[in-house]
């Protein structure tokens, strides 16, 4: 399927890089969603995914509740929900 084909990823996720601390437990979670940039601070590889367990794992993990997932449909917030 060519990307033009590909239905859009069910989930939004973002990160607060300003409220980062760089643990990389996202990325350790999430490895294809997740990473750690140059300056230390997790940043999302893609902005959407389908892989909604690892995601949510990765956002539970980050002690500084930096990282957020949604339904990209909706809005809603799916992770963390504390």
């Amino acid at each position: 399927m060519s990307g033009a084909d590909r239905p859009a990823p069910r989930y939004a996720v973002t990160v607060d890089r300003a409220r980062c601390v760089g643990t990389g437990f996202c990325a350790a979670a999430a490895p294809d969603d997740l990473a750690l940039a140059e300056d230390g601070r997790a940043r999302a590889r893609h902005g959407g995914t389908d892989a909604l367990a690892a995601v949510t794992e990765a956002a539970e993990l980050c002690p500084v509740e930096a990282i957020a997932v949604h339904r990209a449909a909706t809005g809603e917030q799916v992770a963390p929900l504390w």
